[in-house]
């Protein structure tokens, strides 16, 4: 399609962006225990190193930042957008570049801020925190293309927003068979 085309196809609708965020999830444990559980087990087991916590969330960010920039510079889908035909695309209907990318991928972890607030407000205690972080992430930040009140047909969330991206949800027959 060229990006003329997919400028006028209409913004996925919540339970479509909620579904392939659920799958994303899904599918981050996967990338998440290659790229990080593998390595740390490792250097604890042979080595007897653990890595401090922040050194440990920034290592993570930067996989979790690697995965989604790759992604979407490169067809502007990851695996689970693939499969519920959302595309990430900029205002002109093109690809994303890396700078594009990479901000989206900045804003769009935007969520954990209030997660931290709560968590601090809320004392909340271990599974709870878990319980919140997915709560958010799949429910609430979607909920933010309820905010685009300037074009209700083509509501962006506010992480699209911020880095001049849009999501698209693709028709049937765009779907590729790779």
């Amino acid at each position: 399609m060229t990006p003329a085309e997919l400028n006028v196809l209409p913004a996925p609708q919540f339970w479509r962006r909620v579904s392939c965020t659920l799958y994303e999830q899904l599918v981050l444990l996967g990338v998440i225990a290659l790229t990080f559980l593998v390595p740390n087990l490792a250097l604890g087991i042979l080595l007897g190193i653990s890595l401090p916590s922040w050194l440990t969330f920034l290592y993570l960010y930067a996989v979790l930042g690697a995965y989604f920039v790759w992604y979407w510079t490169k067809s502007g889908q990851t695996l689970a957008m693939q499969t519920w035909r959302v595309r990430i695309i900029n205002q002109n209907g093109n690809a994303l570049d890396r700078r594009q990318a990479f901000w989206r991928y900045v804003y769009g972890s935007l969520w954990i801020f209030p997660c931290i607030f709560l968590q601090a407000v809320l004392q909340l205690q271990k599974w709870q925190i878990i319980e919140m972080l997915f709560t958010v992430a799949l429910f609430i930040w979607p909920l933010s293309i309820y905010l685009d009140r300037a074009n209700p047909l083509a509501r962006q969330s506010l992480p699209d927003r911020f880095a001049g991206t849009k999501l698209i949800e693709l028709p049937k027959s765009a779907v590729r068979l790779s």
